[in-house]
């Protein structure tokens, strides 16, 4: 047998392989929607743009319809998309699209623990605890009200520092809003000047840019091939690693400190829940998930409140005609002799509509976090099969085009009625919904809320440059939407 010949038999017995892998992939397949033909390891990803990939799935809805599967890698996932869809599957099936999908960015180091990752049972419980803990700690009440006008007191002392100079506000947002949920899981705030919470606030915004980058994309899409490739994403796993080692140190302080018959915060809590726990070999309270449920939600209550603000600073620079009617709402409702506080939330109406609108088009959460099916279930004339990831493009229901008039422009008026009064909006999904929303969403809109109209009522925003110049889109668009930096001037009122 000649070269050649070996050559022939080669090529006929791989493409022969080829051609079994993917009619054994269809065959697998069977019952769920129709989407692009994937290939072989690589599924769908020659079909998009890797540093567009929201971008490009929302596209592809466009060929295939609101339900469709898409191959991330060798992971068959139900992409989810518009208003209607993303409502009958996390609001109407709630319980049966409540799973936790792969997120390999987070899940290498959590290993599928904590209150954010984790699901079954162990989530169940972990979310009711945090949310009666909370609770019982003032949130959604006038007591983390007040913890809140006290800090956004800080930020002005901070704002004010600046002297009218150009800055860049994205740690002083950070600090503020990372101080508040602190105050509920650890009993205390941090200084603005403390070294160590700096570098706390540096690796929760680098990971949060990391995750949203190409590379975070490519760890989405191949991460058993990504986590031996060298680049920027590994440094992920090593950020969180320092974020449980902060976190330990605050454990052994509460740990050493703890009074079972006084708890002072989330930590306390927990700590006594598993002393009550200790003899129960089926508990899900235990040191790990303790240290992982703390991580989760010290940097989910970090980062979306100061991205959110983030972005709607810069948006604001780019629209100053808003700008200058909130202040006309904050100058008739509060004036200038007190805090803002959450009875004003009422009677401004604009600034409701505003911080809505800020939320809906920044989009911080695009996709919010992959779910999966907990059981096989038929939806929409497909067999969906326990364990399948979903990915429920939220972003598609924030802009709707059948849900907002102005879907991709921001305009306060979506959230507005004829008569100048605030109105909700059903498709309005910053929190995500159904079982898997944000258990700190009451918490988010006070802060959101009380600290835009303190900024607001002391400071008008001067851009440096023409407003109509600035731009409004996102830097890069992964697990986050992420705002581009920018320097801005705070002038006192």
């Amino acid at each position: 047998m000649n070269s050649s010949d070996s050559f022939t038999i080669l090529l006929a017995v791989t493409i022969s392989c080829l051609f079994f892998l993917i009619y054994s992939s269809k065959k697998k397949l069977c019952g769920l929607p129709p989407g692009p033909t994937p290939l072989p390891f690589i599924g769908n990803m020659l079909q998009v743009d890797m540093k567009e990939l929201i971008k490009s799935l929302r596209e592809l809805s466009k060929t295939y319809g609101p339900i469709y599967t898409f191959h991330l890698g060798s992971r068959p996932c139900v992409v989810l998309s518009g208003y209607q869809v993303l409502k009958e599957a996390l609001i109407d099936k709630a319980e049966e699209f409540s799973g936790r999908g792969d997120f390999p960015a987070v899940q290498m180091w959590s290993k599928g623990n904590g209150i954010v990752y984790g699901t079954g049972e162990c989530w169940r419980q972990l979310r009711r605890f945090a949310i009666t803990t909370f609770k019982n700690f003032g949130m959604g009440k006038r007591s983390i009200e007040d913890r809140i006008k006290e800090e956004a007191q800080f930020l002005m002392e901070e704002f004010r520092k600046t002297q009218g100079k150009p800055f860049d506000p994205t740690f002083f947002l950070s600090c503020a809003g990372s101080n508040i949920i602190s105050t509920l899981i650890f009993g205390s705030r941090f200084e603005y000047t403390d070294k160590k919470f700096l570098m706390l606030m540096d690796l929760i915004n680098s990971n949060w840019k990391l995750m949203s980058s190409t590379w975070g994309q490519l760890l989405f899409t191949f991460p058993e091939i990504m986590k031996y490739i060298p680049g920027p994403h590994r440094q992920i796993y090593k950020n969180y690693l320092k974020l449980a080692e902060f976190v330990g140190e605050r454990l052994e302080i509460n740990r050493q400190t703890l009074d079972p018959n006084n708890a002072r915060d989330f930590v306390d809590c927990f700590l006594i829940k598993i002393q009550k726990e200790k003899n129960n070999p089926n508990s899900y309270f235990n040191e790990d998930t303790m240290s992982k449920t703390t991580v989760n939600l010290f940097f989910a209550g970090t980062e979306t409140v100061s991205s959110t603000l983030k972005y709607g600073l810069r948006i604001l620079l780019r629209h100053p005609e808003v700008e200058e009617q909130l202040h006309k709402e904050i100058d008739q409702v509060i004036g200038v002799n007190r805090s803002p506080c959450m009875e004003d939330r009422q009677k401004m109406p604009y600034m409701d509509a505003v911080i809505h609108e800020i939320q809906r088009f920044a989009d911080i959460v695009p996709m919010g976090v992959p779910h999966t099916v907990t059981r096989d279930i038929e939806f929409h004339g497909y067999s969906l099969p326990k364990d399948l990831n979903i990915i429920p493009l939220l972003c598609t229901s924030q802009f709707d085009p059948t849900q907002f008039k102005n879907p991709n422009s921001f305009d306060p008026n979506h959230f507005l009625d004829g008569n100048g009064r605030f109105k909700k909006n059903d498709a309005f999904m910053a929190f995500s919904a159904g079982k898997r929303v944000c258990l700190g969403e009451g918490l988010a809109i006070m802060e959101l809320f009380i600290f835009l109209s303190t900024i607001l009522q002391n400071f008008k925003l001067k851009p440096l440059m023409d407003p109509k110049e600035i731009d409004i889109t996102p830097e890069s668009t992964g697990l986050g939407s992420i705002p581009r930096p920018y320097q801005l001037c705070l002038l006192s009122r």
